[in-house]
């Protein structure tokens, strides 16, 4: 829904200075400082643009159809449920994200925008990732959405996707960063995931135009949101040319925690994961290694997987007895879930249990 804090015409206005060429973040708060508002940059001559600096094609672009169709259209969008506009100088602008000096301006929000203000930690790596890359991703992010954390990623294929579904798996909270506008989600093959996450306790957030198809360029800079929305990032598996990379450095200037999965010196998609550990990324073998980063805002307690044999444990014995789903274990164990499912990750990387169909089963030994 449309913002409250602000006039229709000034919100009309900001939407159209968003779609004016060549005018990223930095050119949209250069404006917004000079003139105090959208409407009155809008407004004014084309001269008082050129004396910042701003290329002539963007004064003339400002009252052009395209641009006021656009606006008209985001307008629309806006009057559907479960659709939003964050705005830079609103309180329900997402806290971290402001602190980046290019922070959007705006950022359109399918789902639900509160969730955007609760800890986060991204996860990413390859889009051609191993299945075990996927797995170790998947395990990961059961515990730590278990634990209270929001999981963001790009809602790519490979680690992303299997992020985004892992949280969701286990009934916790995920978002994701498009490089495209809302409206033209790719890719397409997670559009099933999307709407999940959009009408569940999640969102799918863009500071394109909702009409922005996918240009390479694009991809690059959206990852500097899902680190800046983030307390830390977790690269999974990452060749040397790896976009994750792009975002782990971002994650680092930004000053959030950096975290990086070793893997096979014969595997490529562990040579980007290794560069950033000689880097100084925390090597990650276990959650505990995230949480002990990230202490002030844990709520899952030391696991006992590590302190007992695997045929002594009590989670082993009791999916032993008859295969759990989570809920069940819960129920059957007394433990909380936080603490269940850090302590079934372990057991599951250590290949003592395995999640299939929803429900945990007992390996054999």
């Amino acid at each position: 829904m449309p913002p409250s804090e602000i006039s229709p015409a000034e919100l009309e206005a900001r939407l159209r200075l968003h779609r004016l060429p060549d005018v990223g973040p930095r050119r949209y708060y250069s404006l917004f400082s000079a003139f105090g508002s959208a409407s009155s940059a809008l407004s004014a001559p084309a001269s008082a643009w050129r004396a910042l600096g701003l290329p002539e094609a963007c004064a003339q672009a400002r009252r052009s159809p395209e641009v006021r169709e656009g606006a008209s259209a985001a307008l629309r969008w806006l009057e559907r449920s479960r659709h939003h506009v964050l705005l830079h100088d609103q309180a329900a602008y997402p806290a971290l994200l402001s602190e980046l000096s290019d922070a959007p301006p705006l950022l359109f929000v399918a789902g639900e925008p509160s969730i955007l203000e609760k800890p986060q930690l991204a996860m990413v790596g390859s889009r051609r990732a191993s299945r075990p890359g996927l797995d170790t991703a998947a395990a990961f992010s059961r515990s730590l959405a278990g634990a209270g954390f929001v999981i963001t990623s790009g809602l790519a294929l490979g680690i992303d996707g299997a992020a985004h579904q892992a949280a969701l798996d286990v009934g916790g909270q995920t978002v994701g960063v498009l490089g495209t506008g809302l409206e033209k989600l790719y890719p397409q093959r997670h559009r099933a995931l999307a709407d999940a996450m959009i009408h569940g306790a999640g969102a799918v957030v863009s500071e394109f135009p909702l009409d922005a198809g996918p240009q390479a360029a694009n991809f690059p800079r959206r990852n500097r949101i899902i680190s800046g929305l983030s307390l830390g990032v977790l690269v999974v598996e990452a060749s040397v040319s790896s976009g994750s990379l792009i975002t782990a450095r971002l994650a680092a200037e930004q000053g959030r925690e950096v975290y990086a999965m070793p893997g096979s010196i014969h595997h490529p998609g562990a040579r980007g994961c290794h560069q950033l550990i000689r880097d100084g990324a925390t090597l990650v073998e276990t959650v505990e290694h995230i949480l002990e980063g990230l202490r002030g805002w844990r709520s899952m307690p030391i696991s006992t997987a590590q302190t007992l044999t695997p045929s002594c444990h009590p989670l082993v014995q009791l999916l032993q007895a008859a295969p759990c789903t989570s809920e069940a274990l819960v129920n059957a164990s007394g433990w909380d879930l936080p603490r269940l499912l850090a302590t079934l990750t372990e057991l599951e990387l250590a290949g003592h249990v395995v999640l299939e169909g929803g429900r945990w089963f007992a390996r054999a030994s």
